[in-house]
């Protein structure tokens, strides 16, 4: 199973698309220049690069096992020819280098043709070496390693809009650290209660501003938002803004505190929204209202009645992610039996597609899906009960500019672009 993705990420062109898998791989994907003379030749992504990022490790001080698992990937916003992106298992996080080499030097005076020393005596004349063409190779090189930070497992990394500095978040502390500086971080947030026993909640997920250096939020697994803002103080533990919708007590229920913990936050291109999931829901928030948020869109409502059952399959605690398309007018997340969701928020329509080998076909239109809760049941209607619990969407990413969905199911990769669809393994 080390090939199930466990994160995906288009850098900041699209030209790009990283997936991260659980034996601690990394495959980059480039999309192909399109193609005039075909009508339906739009740029495919085809595999560009793949290494090994990460490695099983043991912690000989707490025995512990620390996975090679990639937890995410953040492309760097590219200042040259080379790209850099950052990963990070539970502990460990690094950089990488991704460079294009279509040249190779010859005729050196020192060396022979297979790289070996020459003889300086036998050196008699003196020639200027050449860099003659060769096939292309992409190397990937690591160029930092950031370790020994964290103590508990690290969910989230964002590269800030200086584009100099970076942070990294486990379930207690946020740390920022320098992109060029790799043995000291600083640690910004630190929930952890003195005595352990009176921890009540932890860190689900960390994002900069996409353009104010100084602002970030976190998510915590109690349902709320905490705007942060570094220009007011050092330790940014008391923050600017708590965002949290009061519960409908109507609604309580043993389940209610666990399907409240929010799994994922994403700031929109804007800067103004931020996008939450939670197990039921996704939400968007207006920076400047903190008491509720301004939408609340149902994903899987009908799961409300089956909490019991996803409780004791576990399935209540995973993660989904959530993502904007790259106008904020559309968001997007997964669900079970490998749906995946997506709302209109100006039309307020929302849809449900599936990602399967049926519709990765080229030219294959998604059609939508429904499910239904009990009460009649239309002609393809998927019944509750006979949901695939088992494969979940987890994992999505939205082109920033295009209209081209990355959607991680299990271990196959689905890339559906407004006209054609392809599949990657």
């Amino acid at each position: 199973n080390s090939d199930i993705i466990s994160t995906v990420e288009f850098n900041q062109t699209g030209e790009l698309l990283a997936t991260g898998d659980k034996g601690g791989r990394v495959v980059i994907f480039q999309r192909e220049p399109e193609c005039n003379n075909e009508p339906y030749c739009q740029g495919e992504y085809n595999v560009y690069s793949t290494f090994q990022s990460h490695e099983p490790e043991f912690d000989y001080l707490k025995s512990l096992e620390i996975e090679e698992k990639i937890n995410k990937i953040r492309w760097l916003p590219q200042q040259n020819a080379a790209h850099f992106l950052l990963s990070t298992n539970d502990k460990t996080i690094k950089l990488w280098k991704v460079s294009e080499r279509d040249k190779r030097p010859e005729g050196y005076n020192l060396k022979d043709e297979e790289g070996r020393l020459k003889d300086v005596s036998t050196v008699t004349s003196l020639q200027v070496p050449v860099l003659k063409p060769m096939d292309l190779m992409v190397e990937v090189s690591p160029r930092r390693v950031f370790a020994n930070a964290h103590t508990y497992h690290v969910n989230s990394i964002s590269v800030n809009s200086d584009c100099e500095t970076y942070m990294s978040a486990d379930d207690l502390r946020i740390n920022l650290w320098h992109l060029a500086i790799t043995d000291r971080s600083f640690n910004i947030v630190d929930i952890k209660p003195a005595n352990m026993e009176e921890l009540t909640e932890v860190i689900t997920a960390a994002e900069f501003h996409p353009h104010h250096c100084h602002l970030f939020v976190y998510s915590s697994s109690k349902g709320t938002l905490r705007l942060c803002d570094m220009r007011a103080a050092a330790l940014c533990d008391k923050h600017a803004k708590l965002f949290e919708e009061p519960e409908d007590p109507s609604n309580r229920s043993f389940f209610s505190e666990i399907i409240s913990s929010i799994s994922d936050v994403k700031f929109s291109h804007s800067g103004r929204y931020l996008l939450t999931r939670d197990y039921l829901t996704v939400k968007v928030w207006d920076l400047n209202m903190e008491n509720k948020p301004m939408e609340t869109y149902q994903v899987h409502d009908y799961l409300r009645s089956k909490l019991c059952s996803l409780y004791e399959n576990d399935c209540i605690f995973d993660k989904f992610e959530c993502a904007w398309n790259g106008s904020d007018s559309v968001i997007m997340t997964g669900a079970y039996n490998n749906f995946f969701r997506m709302f209109d928020r100006n039309t307020k329509r929302d849809v449900t597609l599936e990602a399967s080998r049926e519709s990765s076909k080229p030219r294959a239109v998604l059609k939508p899906r429904r499910v239904c809760a009990g009460g009649k049941r239309r002609k393809d209607d998927i019944s509750v009960d006979s949901l695939d619990f088992t494969k979940k969407i987890l994992h999505t990413a939205w082109h920033p500019a295009e209209n081209i969905i990355a959607i991680a199911a299990t271990n196959n990769l689905y890339i559906f672009q407004d006209k054609v669809n392809s599949e990657m393994h």
